[in-house]
């Protein structure tokens, strides 16, 4: 399928390379939210970075969107909750500048201590003033760490070699992990008040913003020093400002602002502050590796493959991913075929899962199966984001059954769907790397959804059948490829399953139903 992909923000050469080798790809920067709005229309995914702005009212005009990728870590340019309620899949590349961030966060510790740029600039104006910028050495110092993350781990490890005491604060930390990482782990008020430098790793969020403030400050020694490369805002800006301004903080070094471009920001007005335009990532080694990272993840999406940074889906620990990750094709494939031979109006719809993948945690899995079941029936785009909420919205009651134990397969995960009409029931399974559809009701089969037309036959099982059947579909000049027949009982019912090169118009339909013992001759795409 040809997509169409629309890059609004600079990215790496080997990241537009990536997707124009499955989509055509413009790139139009400096784009407004309003001109974005405007064109978004005719796309089927937008790659950002932090520039571009990706509002709602972007996210309700992109009508063919499916997905939205973020060269970088934070998403807060992107309307979250809006392309959630879309059916808009978000993916980002938290990994790629991880060493660069911590790199720089480094740097600016090293030149905030040593005074380097003030002095750089004091010499290129003729000055040698060497008393004015005494520093201080990082040896022995304490280092208190706001978030140990992926960054602020890094930033940790990096840091031994200067050997420097490292306190952090993050209550999402094991204490295991922190005697690993070779930190003391403190609570807030502690790490303010015993840390010479901060450095803050932690996103912003509604409740970072202003994470540290006027009370805050009031708790840190006056020779402290913060660093911040994570994002702007975190810091109050006018509260740090006072604080530095009347010696109660000794100096600050920062690459983010809350407000970017900076222009007239109340810290740039601080002969003791530092400050870069937002240079964490800019390496070139980290832009061209979340380019090609956040492109791998958006051609994932657009082929229906689950992306390894989901910031708005299910996420899968490696683990897990490792064994459920090729079930994803099995679970949708079940929920598809179940919604094309069920009848009548769907009340509660029953998720088993048996065997090996009972072990895990299914949510993706069942977020698979509604959106197989709900694609053909609604007019909302169905995937794995927003098919919970849309099963919710229609009034479906789903349950989820688990077993560790199943006779036949290593794993099986079957769908129940129970309508005023029945209940249709559909298995399947995973071999030899492909889905395969094992039940149908009560009948135990074996067939490959690998596309095409197929004809479902309830029936009575009786010599001549079959042949009869053959008759009429050869006389339409329709070719049977493949047969499956699953019966209860020698002359009982039974199911026939045609794999058929063309499809069965309603009169050859009729003409089936009108075989003496056929019951049923359903249609179904796969």
């Amino acid at each position: 399928m040809n997509w169409k992909i629309l890059v609004a923000d600079p990215i790496a050469d080997e990241g537009i390379a990536a997707l124009t080798s499955e989509a055509t790809v413009d790139v139009r920067l400096g784009l407004k939210p309003d001109e974005l709005a405007s064109v978004i229309g005719d796309y089927d995914a937008l790659v950002v970075r932090s520039e571009t702005k990706v509002p709602a009212e972007v996210i309700e005009a992109g009508q063919r969107l499916q997905v939205i990728g973020r060269a970088g870590i934070g998403v807060e340019n992107i309307a979250l909750k809006a392309a959630t309620r879309q059916g808009i899949v978000v993916v980002n590349a938290p990994t790629g500048n991880i060493v660069s961030t911590a790199e720089h966060t480094l740097s600016l510790l090293l030149a905030l201590a040593r005074h380097i740029p003030q002095a750089y600039i004091s010499l290129r104006s003729g000055e040698w003033s060497r008393k004015e910028f005494i520093g201080t050495e990082l040896r022995n110092k304490t280092l208190g760490i706001i978030g140990l993350g992926r960054v602020g781990s890094e930033v940790a490890r990096m840091v031994k070699a200067l050997e420097m005491k490292i306190i952090a604060c993050d209550p999402f930390v094991s204490k295991e992990q922190g005697d690993y990482l070779g930190v003391e782990l403190v609570s807030r008020e502690d790490l303010l008040r015993r840390s010479d430098f901060i450095t803050i790793h932690v996103p912003l969020t509604t409740a970072t913003k202003g994470f540290i403030g006027d009370q805050d400050l009031s708790l840190v020694k006056p020779t402290v020093r913060f660093i911040n490369t994570a994002r702007g805002g975190i810091i109050d800006e006018e509260a740090l400002y006072k604080a530095i301004e009347e010696g109660r903080v000794a100096g600050a070094a920062v690459d983010v602002f809350s407000k970017e471009p900076a222009g007239d920001n109340i810290l740039l007005k601080s002969d003791k502050v530092i400050a870069t335009p937002h240079l964490g990532a800019s390496t070139a080694e980290a832009q061209t590796t979340v380019a090609v990272d956040v492109a791998e993840q958006v051609l994932a999406v657009l082929n229906g493959r689950p992306a390894r940074y989901a910031v708005n889906v299910p996420l899968m620990p490696p683990e897990t991913a490792s064994v459920l990750t090729p079930f994803l094709a099995v679970a949708s494939d079940v929920g598809k075929l179940c919604t094309q031979l069920a009848e009548g109006h769907t009340d509660t719809i029953v998720i088993k899962y048996e065997g090996e993948i009972a072990d895990y945690d299914n949510t993706a899995l069942k977020a698979a199966v509604l959106g197989g079941l709900l694609e053909s029936v609604t007019e909302e785009r169905v995937n794995l984001v927003n098919a919970g909420v849309i099963a919710q919205s229609r009034g479906l009651k789903v349950i989820e059954q688990k077993t560790v134990r199943c006779e036949n397969y290593a794993s099986l995960i079957s769908v129940e769907v129970a309508t005023d009409v029945g209940t249709t029931t559909v298995a399947g399974t995973l071999m030899r790397g492909e889905t395969h559809i094992v039940q149908v009701n009560s009948y135990w089969i074996d067939i490959v959804p690998t596309g095409g037309y197929w004809l479902f036959s309830d029936h009575l099982d009786r010599p001549g059948l079959i042949g009869a059947v053959g008759m009429v579909t050869g006389s339409a000049d329709i070719n049977i490829s493949s047969m499956q027949v699953g019966r209860l009982e020698p002359r009982g019912r039974a199911l026939m399953v045609l794999a058929l090169e063309k499809e069965v118009n309603e009169e050859v339909r009729q003409q089936l139903l009108a075989i003496p013992d056929v019951y049923t001759a359903k249609l179904v795409k796969l």
